[in-house]
């Protein structure tokens, strides 16, 4: 992939995001839930990136985040819900 994706984490919610020249080509955006849980509800790479695994660094990014703050992730997402469905190593983090 090799873009950077940043990330901001807001009380309700937040986002995991790439900028490309000021930008913004890719975000997951999710909402903060109770008891340390969140639901990734949308997820959109631009028609330009799409087949680079951007959505997957995307998706990376958010359950390393995730493990290393002891969130669950629960999703509304349906590249989300497939990538849970379809890879074990995720898991971990799924609520």
């Amino acid at each position: 992939m090799g873009l950077p994706v940043q990330h901001q984490d807001r009380s309700g919610g937040g986002v995991f995001f790439i900028d490309e020249g000021g930008v913004r080509v890719a975000e997951m955006t999710y909402q903060r839930l109770a008891d340390g849980q969140i639901l990734i509800d949308h997820t959109f790479v631009d028609p330009k990136l799409r087949g680079g695994g951007v959505a997957r660094g995307l998706l990376d990014a958010a359950v390393a985040w995730a493990r290393a703050n002891g969130i669950r992730i629960s999703a509304s997402c349906s590249y989300v819900i497939l990538q849970f469905a379809r890879d074990r190593s995720l898991r971990d983090v799924q609520a």
